[in-house]
């Protein structure tokens, strides 16, 4: 806490002594090195009520060294000039009166001349007076200089923000555009009791104590700050428009002020722009967005169906994390993008001072420091939420873990973003057995040094539906493309199934394209579908009975590479297999042989099987039809890990793996990965399981064949070619097999 201003100063000896001047003497360099740029027109100016100009911060801080320090440790003392008293001082009632915020622009006198031999005058004096001790408010002085030098540059920049020439405070290149910033992960923390609070060693404001404990529930961070990328998907979808996402008072000055982006943001002719303290600048999508309200950080966070972190949890975070940051860097005075590979939390400290959802309130057992600095903090303990981590323009050594700045919910024009929190998922719950063939699959796989898991076990429910959103894409070629092959050609196909036959479905899915058989061949009798997911299989099944009375309906819970003997009711009827899809090319080619052979003992001599088969073409198509850009792929891909949580009480975070799909050229197979974005560990069935940053796991092969190397595997597995029916572009066959 902060002493007060009756407590006695400490006598140093004289090494301390000069460590506290060169200390005194660099904080108040500093501020005179910030205001170097500004031409003595832009000292005096105000842009708002919230602000001050620059002559008022210079006074300011040196009045506050001279009344709190100078005049009760100097007898006699004479002040500089007794009307500085009404004209400087901030807020200070016990103090006395004083010039109004507000009207602090019209201060046209004394003038920057006078401002600059005041301090002159306060320094030389504080420098005599340090020499003989340390004052014991000499450290809040300071830190009251630091937060003033951030807040000056806060305000050039609104200031400077109002001008049509968007005049920059300091000329520097247009940095390069930021790496793309990749989809945010998730840092989870148990909660419990923990403690915050400073802890007394060092210095810290009145407002970060007393220490105190405070309970968490288990909770977990975004792993970096949200991104102006991400703003301008709020943007788009109308976030700005679009009561539901607001709070009550929060919409009131959407509307009454026609907020539609960030303080600084301008729309031009090739997208939003920003003024920054460079000048104006495109928007860099991978850059942490800044100067917004509580109040919009709240609606993001709404739209994104999250939430905002309470302080004790932003603070609870913050203390495992390294101290570090950019703070006042004159290189550029904007916050970075997150530097990708770091694991953990990301841009804690010295980017963007980072909005809570806590209201600035005391802390149990605060009391006030005894006489006028007992004002500082705690007289604004209402009305104001908090913000934690510093900025890009916190001078250096300003803040810690513990640091409480506070603003009102509406103000824009401080270096604030934001960081999404959320209640850490509740605990899986196991659906599957130890012993299922998921799980075996996925324990081996996980298991294996180039981790990977069988594509069968994407579709359960949630697969199959994604998988038949992936078959509507127009990038996804295979679905539409084997349709309307089967349509051209589904009379030459019926003509080979027998009358009463029963039509066998490898992997059914929705059972989308046997209608197409279904109808061009009416003597078919009856209907097994085959597939590993009991949802999917039963609703596939209820759908065929309703639109094919007629028919009977004999749905087979099995994976179908390992089906052995078909329904009694369909006992004795001629075979006709159908594989639609591609998905043969999901096995490697002795896999295939294997299946296709298994295949031809469960039909049966003089049977006929149906394989859709996706043949090579150029490398572009490939990879768009298994990577679209909506996202709906890596949603299917992602899927995998979220039935591993689901039914085997696993904890992997969707969010730290990337989808990828890759052309193998020498194995002539698109592959699906999912890269781990950062060094991790995940648990599945009591086992934990490490990832690299980097290391994939190997979700799926898609083969690409010619009509030619297809009829080989076949033959290997004792079918002869009957008829091949292809479609040119995009390349694709379906090869009718003879038993």
């Amino acid at each position: 806490m902060a002493p007060s201003d009756d407590a006695g100063p400490l006598r140093p000896d004289s090494e301390t002594g000069l460590r506290t001047i060169d200390r005194y003497r660099q904080v108040r360099a500093r501020t005179l090195e910030i205001v170097a740029p500004l031409g003595p027109e832009d000292q005096v100016a105000q842009s708002m009520p919230d602000a001050s100009p620059t002559k008022w911060h210079l006074a300011h801080t040196t009045w506050f060294f001279e009344t709190f320090i100078l005049q009760p440790l100097t007898g006699g003392w004479r002040p500089f000039d007794a009307a500085y008293g009404y004209l400087f001082n901030s807020y200070y009632e016990t103090v006395g009166e004083r010039q109004p915020r507000p009207l602090r622009g019209l201060l046209t006198r004394p003038s920057l001349e006078e401002v600059l031999a005041y301090r002159a005058f306060v320094d030389q004096r504080m420098e005599t007076l340090l020499e003989q001790e340390t004052p014991a408010l000499l450290e809040l002085g300071l830190a009251h200089e630091e937060q003033h030098q951030e807040l000056i540059l806060m305000d050039v920049l609104h200031l400077f923000a109002q001008s049509p020439l968007s005049p920059a405070y300091l000329e520097a290149p247009a940095p390069a555009p930021s790496e793309p910033a990749g989809e945010a992960g998730w840092v989870e923390f148990e909660g419990g009791l923990v403690e915050i609070g400073h802890d007394g060693r060092g210095f810290a404001f009145d407002n970060e104590g007393p220490r105190h404990k405070a309970w968490l529930e288990p909770f977990r961070l975004a792993d970096r700050l949200v991104t102006n990328g991400e703003w301008l998907a709020f943007m788009a979808d109308g976030g700005y428009r679009r009561a539901e996402f607001w709070l009550s008072e929060g919409w009131a000055r959407v509307q009454a002020e026609g907020w539609a982006a960030p303080l600084y943001w301008r729309e031009g002719d090739d997208g939003w722009l920003e003024m920054t303290l460079h000048g104006l600048r495109p928007v860099d999508p991978a850059r942490p967005v800044h100067h917004v309200s509580y109040y919009e950080a709240e609606a993001f966070a709404a739209w994104a169906g999250r939430r905002l972190p309470t302080e004790a949890e932003w603070e609870h975070a913050a203390q495992a994390a390294p101290l570090a940051g950019r703070f006042l860097d004159p290189k550029d005075l904007a916050p970075a993008a997150a530097t990708r590979g770091e694991r953990g939390l990301r841009q804690m400290y010295g980017e963007l001072w980072q909005w809570t959802r806590s209201a600035y309130a005391a802390y149990p057992g605060f009391r006030p420091a005894a006489g006028a600095v007992g004002e500082y903090n705690g007289k604004f303990m209402v009305g104001q939420m908090v913000l934690r981590g510093g900025a890009c323009i916190t001078p250096a050594g300003h803040v810690r873990a513990s640091y409480r700045n506070f603003f009102y919910p509406h103000q824009r024009w401080m270096f604030a973003g934001l960081r999404l929190a959320d209640d850490a998922p509740p605990q899986r719950v196991r659906t599957q057995p130890a012993s299922s063939d998921f799980a075996r699959d996925v324990l081996e796989g996980l298991s294996r040094p180039a981790k990977s898991i069988p594509p069968k076990h994407f579709y359960d429910a949630e697969g199959s539906a994604l998988f038949e959103a992936i078959c509507e894409l127009p990038a996804y070629y295979p679905t539409r493309t084997e349709a309307a092959l089967l349509q051209r050609h589904a009379t030459d196909v019926a003509a080979e199934a027998p009358d009463g036959s029963v039509l066998v479905e490898f992997g059914s899915g929705a059972s989308v394209k046997t209608r197409i058989l279904l109808e061009a061949a009416p003597q078919m009798a009856a209907y097994v579908p085959i597939d590993i997911s009991r949802e999917a299989l039963e609703a596939a099944a209820a759908r065929v009975r309703r639109d094919y009375p007629r028919l009977i309906v004999e749905p087979l819970l099995e994976d179908f590479t390992r089906a052995l003997e078909l329904p009694a009711a369909v006992a004795g009827r001629p075979r006709f297999g159908f594989f639609p899809g591609s998905t043969i090319g999901n096995f490697a080619p002795a896999e295939a042989v294997r299946f296709l052979a298994n295949a031809r003992r469960l039909l049966g001599e003089g049977s006929r099987l149906l394989v859709g088969i996706d043949l090579v073409k150029d490398e572009a198509t490939l990879v768009a039809a298994y990577d679209d850009p909506q996202g709906v792929t890596a949603a299917f891909n992602k899927n995998l890990l979220e039935r591993i949580n689901r039914e085997l009480g696993g904890n992997f975070d969707l969010s730290a793996f990337d989808h990828r799909a890759v052309w193998n050229t020498a194995e002539s197979r698109i592959e699906m990965h999912l890269i781990s974005r950062r060094e991790q560990q995940v648990r599945v069935l009591g086992r934990d399981f490490r990832f690299a940053e980097g290391e994939g796991l190997h979700t799926e092969n898609s083969y690409k064949f010619t009509v030619d190397g297809f009829s080989g595997l076949a033959a290997e597995a004792g079918w002869r070619v009957g008829r091949s029916f292809v479609n040119s572009a995009p390349a694709f066959a379906a090869v009718l097999l003879v038993g």
